[in-house]
């Protein structure tokens, strides 16, 4: 073993590590390209410095490999500085900045342009670095006149990203910072000593924070795709209405024209106010008032009681309304109730639908006297956990909620909501 070997390892870690990274960025769908490309290009650039620095590494003190540790320092120095002017655009760009407009990116374009000509010049002085005939890599008095234009760079990056701190997204503005101030501390330091080791691991660091902006971009494009799979599975829900509820509701009022005309009046104000509630929750992607789907139930059980007569009994116990919930959440739960609860050889159906609020939120509480069902029944049409997993899909993804199902004592089902209090308050 050699005193380069611990040196050989992190370098080739940090190396695996970044490529990782990279490798990851270029597989992973984003729902934002350009920042995709660009943060791909970016990496690409950090994989580069990696790889420049074990070149370096591996040819360090060898004599007769004096022109390759050049050309490798040479593009450690440039890989090095590129991310500065690169971050300029990304941050701009995310501030919805035009970047070839901006004060500040010609600044650190005209910064990385005086390095690039003093970096070309360092390769026929020895003022500011130079490489020994015994292959050593050695800085010279102006060295530090050679970073100064990077790290003037990163601490104009770094003011750029505390000052536009209002327009930056939090995951941005944080990531920027975890990016930034790691590898401004170490090109720092790396003026007055020679830490490359430290900025190679920096820069692990700094590739991992941005990487950690793709992966919120996908952990939100799931969250909105099982939204929109959620809302849709609602509107199927809506669109698939028990055919023979509407052939009765249309038959209830087509008798009652002529034996009591008020009451067939006001079974087709609460058919029309189903309908339209049924309706309206096609277009609803975010939770409405508990009042709104209390008026859609009852309007939906005073058609089915017409139908069924002292057959269906519904109590109401909701004083607790000031809450939200996904639309289609109450009514279905209910329509369960009926369907699966009446029986016609047994007592009539009592339905009970109570509301209270908790120190946890609000609780939604629909108990029923009928036949039940059972809890392992198998995933068919007929099946009532069809319609309640979909609410409770809706539930946990749009109010932080959940839904609980069980036996009744003396025989029914209890159904149980419970909709967080941060997210189901209406002020």
């Amino acid at each position: 073993m050699n005193g380069d070997e611990p040196y050989f390892f992190v370098g080739g870690a940090v190396l695996v590590w970044v490529a990782m990274i990279l490798w990851l960025a270029t597989i992973l769908p984003g729902k934002n390209r350009w920042n995709k490309r660009f943060l791909v290009a970016l990496f690409t650039v950090f994989v580069l410095f990696i790889a420049a620095c074990i070149v370096d590494l591996f040819v360090y003190d060898k004599p007769d490999l004096v022109l390759t540790e050049k050309i490798a320092g040479y593009f450690e120095l440039l890989f090095h500085s590129l991310p500065v002017p690169m971050f300029t655009v990304f941050l701009l760009h995310t501030c919805g900045e035009d970047w070839r407009k901006s004060a500040l990116f010609r600044t650190v374009l005209a910064l990385w342009g005086s390095f690039f000509v003093l970096l070309g010049v360092a390769q026929f002085t020895t003022l500011m670095y130079y490489v020994t005939p015994e292959n050593e890599w050695v800085r010279g008095p102006w060295f530090p006149l050679l970073a100064a234009p990077v790290v003037t760079g990163m601490l104009l990056n770094l003011a750029g990203v505390v000052q536009r701190c209002d327009k930056l997204p939090r995951k941005y503005f944080h990531a920027f910072l975890l990016h930034l101030l790691p590898l401004t501390v170490a090109s720092i330091v790396h003026v007055f000593s020679d830490v490359l080791l430290l900025i190679v691991l920096c820069t692990c660091i700094s590739t991992f924070s941005l990487f950690g902006i793709i992966l919120y971009d996908q952990i939100e494009q799931y969250v909105a795709q099982q939204r929109e799979i959620a809302h849709q599975r609602a509107s199927i829900m809506v669109l698939q209405m028990r055919p023979h509820f509407i052939y009765n509701a249309m038959m209830s009022i087509y008798y009652l024209c002529a034996l009591n005309p008020k009451l067939a009046q006001q079974v087709t104000m609460d058919f029309t106010v189903y309908l339209r509630k049924n309706f309206t929750a096609l277009v609803s992607a975010t939770p409405v008032p508990f009042s709104e789907e209390l008026e859609h139930t009852r309007a939906y059980l005073a058609v089915e009681q017409v139908q069924y007569e002292d057959r269906l009994l519904v109590a109401y116990d909701t004083p607790h309304q000031a809450f939200s919930v996904p639309p289609l959440t109450l009514q279905p739960i209910v329509e369960n109730a009926v369907k699966h609860g009446m029986d016609p050889e047994s007592a009539p159906l009592c339905i009970t639908i109570r509301t209270r609020k908790t120190d946890a939120g609000s609780e939604i509480v629909v108990e029923d006297n009928g036949r039940g069902f059972a809890l392992d029944d198998a995933a068919d049409d007929r099946n009532p956990h069809i319609a309640l997993n979909n609410i409770r899909e809706r539930l946990e993804m749009m109010c932080d909620g959940k839904l609980t199902i069980h036996p009744r004592k003396g025989g029914g089902t209890v159904v149980t909501v419970v909709v967080q209090a941060n997210t189901s308050e209406v002020l």
